[in-house]
């Protein structure tokens, strides 16, 4: 069985579409999949099983990559195309089944209306798949014993940024004496190009503390170190859902992006955002190239307060299991 899977350009959009990918490899084991999405997503599908190709798709002027794409897979017959880009591809493919995203405007998360493609009962979760010396290399990187949080203090747009003062007292309060972490190390995660906006928090930690995995690992590495935390709070960001489909407990922090579609997802999730809604926080004359932080009403006071409840219930789920 082939099936040919097109999923998102950036890496957030891609994780939250791996649960449907991972439904399809329960339902169909024996099949070989191609998997088409954005060169920055790539990896996360590089461990996958049951990958026969991965096609890295930048985008090109006049939808050039639209073509090159349908000519690399035209001589395939199809049993099933999965495309979540709403391209004329699909259509254009010979296959036995397809199914497109939806052009919905009802207020659905992106996981379930990516569910909603082949009509689920059931929302599966995002899953990445990692191979055994990739968890060895995370176990090296974060031996223990101490509990590690993880702290994703960078994100793509400046607007959607928490300040690093912000972080750094949030982290001294959590994993401080009376947190929910005293003792703990601090993993600080981010690209490469986001070392200037990470620096701060990780000057302000002390070396024996920080754990500084900047641009020093690959996503894959990345997603298998978040495994090994205790929990994680950061920006809306690519990484914020990577900690979320590890499982481990995770905080998001929003403000101009909205938790009703891009909330972590999952039991072991939640969101702390900013008293302004999404729909009154920008103000006129917004410019996403050139304004600062919109995140400056959520308070400390208020991450920290969302950080022990979301801790609490956790525990209590793990008591409970």
């Amino acid at each position: 069985m082939k099936i040919l899977f097109i999923t998102a350009t950036r890496i957030g959009d891609a994780v939250l579409s791996t649960g449907l990918l991972d439904h399809l490899i329960r339902q169909h084991p024996d099949a070989r999949f191609t998997v088409a999405c954005g060169p920055d997503a790539a990896p996360l599908f590089a461990e996958m099983p049951c990958v026969e190709r991965l096609i890295p798709m930048s985008k090109e002027r006049w939808s050039k990559h639209w073509m090159r794409l349908w000519w690399a897979c035209i001589g395939t017959r199809w049993d099933l195309v999965i495309d979540l880009r709403k391209s004329l591809v699909a259509y254009l493919l010979s296959s036995e089944r397809r199914y497109t995203l939806s052009n919905s405007r009802e207020p659905v998360h992106r996981v379930r209306l990516i569910a909603d493609v082949m009509d689920l009962p059931e929302t599966p979760m995002p899953h990445i798949w990692v191979r055994e010396e990739r968890l060895a290399e995370a176990a090296r990187l974060l031996p223990g014993p101490e509990p590690v949080l993880a702290v994703g203090p960078t994100t793509n747009w400046l607007a959607k940024t928490w300040r690093a003062e912000n972080f750094m007292t949030l982290i001294d309060r959590l994993t401080g004496p009376g947190g929910i972490l005293p003792g703990a190390k601090v993993a600080v995660f981010g690209a490469p190009h986001e070392r200037p906006q990470a620096q701060p928090v990780i000057d302000a930690l002390a070396p024996t503390q920080v754990i500084d995995l900047v641009g020093r690992i690959d996503l894959l590495t990345v997603y298998a170190c978040l495994e090994r935390c205790a929990f994680y709070i950061g920006n809306d960001s690519a990484l914020m859902h990577l900690a979320a489909a590890s499982g481990i407990p995770t905080l998001g922090l929003f403000g101009p992006s909205s938790e009703i579609f891009y909330a972590p997802w999952g039991w072991h999730a939640a969101v702390a955002r900013t008293p302004e809604s999404f729909d009154n926080i920008f103000p006129k004359n917004f410019d996403h190239r050139s304004s600062g932080t919109l995140m400056d009403s959520l308070t400390v006071d208020m991450a920290e307060e969302a950080a022990r409840n979301l801790w609490s219930r956790t525990q209590a789920q793990t008591r409970a299991a």
